[in-house]
């Protein structure tokens, strides 16, 4: 290995925002791109100054020189690659989900056993602003004794890319699952999960999943907590939202209801707004602008996760840190493989308990 750790970003819609981030980051050679098309990958790459393209995923692998590749493919994908980069004795990042299956989040999970290389689910909502707050308070002892959790992801999806059309819910929960768990610093256990409502049958059977919103209850894995988690894609009108709350024993926070209204911190039944602070603090100096900003276009132009979630709100820039400051010091990321893997599939379990009306699906162990 260098003494910088060389990545390689596949996939260049979503993962360009990531390009600038890594070419500032005191430890990393932002040295390669992959993109299937040639087109967006020169233009990509021309615009960054990025030399090493690859149009093949396969071809990129058989480069010794990168240590680490970022995936930012489409989910269908994430599961091959992960393991296929893994056992090519690569570290890994990679876009939520982990995967779509148990089977292959457990084959993920087996694969970087094997390699003995880092692989980090990319959660961006265990890095966000309001995350980092509630840890804050959490960690303080300002929040006392948590006693429920509950999260949302609420999103239209009409009108993406087809692999998208009718994706069961839950499928997609790792938003709304990740930053309960990581607060309660627990795994789901068993999930008991109805699903409500009727999408279309030409979107319903893309995936023979009919419900337009699935709502689940969680058992915590050797705790007296449970927590609720409510998803949606499809012909639910909702504005978009990523939220959690968490009710304690001396503080309670809930998500604002609607975008740009500030969140709400309860002490005993007395609320108050609060202003959440930017933590950009946290990260070497030359990246913490992008925790404020999208970085790869113009303002006319700005990736969807900016319009849509305050750009996961600031991030992108923390995500890539963990990544790369975990390869340095030689530790674990977090989100880890078992933790990843726990988040995926407590929304692949949920579904699964929702075709079946609610009956308790207890999740896999994968340590």
């Amino acid at each position: 290995m260098s003494s910088k750790i060389r990545v390689a970003i596949v996939g260049l819609g979503f993962g360009a925002e990531f390009i600038p981030i890594y070419q500032n980051h005191p430890h990393v050679d932002m040295y390669a791109i992959c993109q299937r098309t040639t087109d967006k990958l020169n233009q990509i790459g021309d615009h960054f100054g990025i030399q090493v393209r690859y149009s093949s995923f396969d071809d990129m692998l058989k480069d010794d020189n990168i240590d680490a590749i970022h995936i930012n493919s489409p989910i269908p994908n994430h599961a091959e690659q992960s393991i296929a980069a893994l056992m090519a004795g690569k570290h890994v990042a990679c876009t939520v989900p982990m995967a779509t299956t148990v089977e292959d989040c457990r084959r993920i999970v087996e694969a970087g056993q094997l390699s003995g290389k880092n692989y980090m689910m990319m959660e961006t909502c265990v890095y966000t602003r309001e995350f980092l707050y509630v840890k804050a308070l959490r960690d303080s002892g300002q929040l006392g004794r948590i006693q429920f959790l509950r999260g949302a992801h609420q999103q239209e999806m009409s009108g993406w890319p087809g692999y998208w059309e009718g994706l069961p819910p839950m499928h997609y929960a790792t938003h709304a699952v990740s930053p309960l768990l990581a607060l309660a610093d627990k795994e789901a256990e068993f999930v008991s999960c109805l699903g409500s409502g009727q999408i279309a049958d030409n979107l319903a059977a893309k995936y023979g999943s009919p419900f337009a919103v699935e709502s689940a209850l969680f058992r915590l894995r050797d705790s007296n907590l449970a927590m609720e988690v409510t998803r949606s894609l499809f012909e639910t009108s909702r504005e978009y939202v990523e939220s959690f709350d968490v009710y304690a024993d001396q503080m309670s926070f809930e998500w604002q209801q609607l975008e740009g209204e500030e969140p709400i911190i309860f002490t005993g039944e007395n609320a108050q707004r609060v202003t959440i602070p930017d933590y950009a603090n946290l990260l070497p100096e030359g990246i913490r602008k992008y925790t404020m900003q999208g970085v790869y276009d113009s303002a006319d132009n700005v990736h969807l996760s900016f319009k849509q979630g305050n750009g996961h709100g600031g991030s992108h820039p923390h995500l890539a840190h963990e990544f790369i400051m975990s390869i340095v010091e030689k530790r674990e990321s977090f989100p880890n493989s078992y933790t990843s893997a726990n988040w995926t599939c407590a929304g692949i379990c949920a579904h699964e308990s929702a075709m079946n009306n609610g009956a308790q699906v207890k999740l896999p162990i994968f340590r």
